[in-house]
């Protein structure tokens, strides 16, 4: 695969060699292939699913009592930023993705359709069971139940992919395609939402039930703010999955052609990733320190997104669900104003809850070892050790958008992987060797 040393909008100033062998020159070639073939989803009726006007009195209580309190929660300090003004979301929260605690919340548990935020349980559960380089030759039979107005990459019948080709499709394209060639892979559809279904249960990501593997409105499925951070939050540990939700735009293969002499090739083309903050959009500049993760949606969910970035050497998470707000990218404001906030909020509030490891996490121990004392050895630990710099921190101090989150990886990579789930001294590093090696509008 080709690669570049530029991007689209600006040089990169920290990089990551597995992103950088995806990282292209031009926008030029994006609309010449499928991948804008179809967009969006009709709706299936449920009222499980349907999010009324009201959440609901009574919810979950995972990750505190406070949580599963309708209405906006947070605890601030004298000294603490205003939430900000114009937030429309049905549920939202902010949470450092290091420690787990939970800035400040709203109707954190309340269950609503989730859209492809989705895909983000789906590529946690399956990334470990396949290596990049697995090459598997498109059947029919793996296209079958596609819904109609999925986003799609463009997967051809009868093509072969790598099992790296695909993800590609599900992260940057969120293709709903690729999404359910790789449930093929993994034994079909029911399946692949089994062990989804499973592997929530053990994150404790309980107001979460997948009837879909791709996100596409689907009666009785289901997830809520507080449950995507957390699986954001699992994933994140995954260098595979790190890199694909980071990656900004890359080459995918297109269809096997045979010339006039007989000869068969094989072009490809361009994709680029769904999501708005990442890429920049008219009217909307990407966000410094943005590093991932999935966005979403569908008329039933309305917009929804996670997202992960860090600043200064402190990694936030924030989801966004269905913004009342009917504006050109209003999930993606609504998410940079919360970012924003908790950047400026972190140390000057109470935390309103945590996010819980899963079952069967073992313990590191250690419970007496102050936070900041933790805090400090994670930072020390990204910047290679103490009085270092952080290359997150040092991507983030030249300028912010694509280059910045391209190179922002390698800081999130060290502060979430290296770090992270130790300072919360609640379960250990999973995925330090690597992890696994929809439908919906593009935003």
């Amino acid at each position: 695969m080709p690669a570049s040393k530029k991007t689209a909008r600006r040089p990169l100033l920290v990089t990551s060699a597995t992103l950088l062998s995806l990282s292209l020159t031009s926008l030029s070639t994006l609309t010449a292939g499928p991948a804008f073939a179809a967009f969006g989803a009709k709706p299936s009726p449920s009222p499980s699913a349907s999010p009324s006007a009201t959440p609901p009195a009574n919810m979950s209580t995972v990750g505190g009592e406070t949580l599963g309190e309708p209405g906006t929660q947070a605890s601030l300090g004298s000294d603490a930023p205003v939430l900000p003004k114009g937030i429309s979301a049905r549920s939202w929260i902010v949470a450092d993705a290091e420690s787990g605690e939970v800035l400040a919340a709203h109707n954190a548990h309340w269950r609503l359709a989730p859209a492809s935020t989705l895909k983000m349980l789906f590529a946690d559960t399956l990334l470990p069971k396949f290596n990049k380089d697995d090459a598997h030759k498109v059947a029919p039979a793996d296209l079958a139940g596609v819904g109609a107005g999925s986003s799609m990459v463009g997967i051809k019948e009868d093509e072969t992919y790598t099992v790296h080709d695909l993800w590609l499709g599900v992260f940057l394209r969120s293709g709903n395609d690729a999404v359910h060639v790789l449930s093929a892979m993994n034994g079909g559809v029911k399946q692949t939402v089994a062990d989804m279904n499973a592997h929530a249960e053990e994150l404790q990501a309980l107001d979460t039930h997948a009837v879909s593997p791709d996100g596409y409105d689907a009666k009785g499925q289901v997830s809520s703010a507080y449950d995507l951070t957390l699986i954001a939050r699992s994933g994140l540990q995954k260098k595979d999955f790190r890199e694909y939700c980071s990656t900004v735009r890359a080459k995918f293969p297109g269809e096997t052609k045979k010339g006039k002499n007989g000869k068969k090739s094989r072009s490809s083309f361009e994709i680029q990733n769904t999501n708005r903050l990442l890429t920049g959009d008219s009217g909307l500049d990407s966000y410094q320190g943005i590093a991932g993760v999935k966005n979403g949606n569908t008329t039933n969910a309305g917009a929804t997104f996670t997202g992960v970035a860090e600043r200064d050497g402190r990694v936030l998470l924030v989801t966004v669900m269905h913004p009342e707000k009917d504006e050109h990218n209003q999930v993606y404001k609504e998410t940079a104003s919360l970012f924003d906030w908790g950047f400026k909020a972190a140390g000057k509030v109470t935390p309103v809850g945590e996010l819980v490891p899963p079952k069967g996490a073992e313990t590191t121990g250690g419970d007496a070892e102050p936070s900041a004392r933790a805090g400090a050895t994670a930072s020390a630990s990204a910047s290679g050790g103490a009085g270092g710099k952080s290359v997150a921190a040092g991507a983030s101090g030249g300028g912010g958008g694509v280059g910045v989150a391209l190179g922002i990886v390698g800081g999130v990579l060290v502060l979430v992987a290296g770090g992270g789930f130790l300072v919360n001294r609640k379960w250990p590093l999973r995925g330090k060797k690597g992890g696994g090696s929809g439908e919906g509008l593009p935003g």
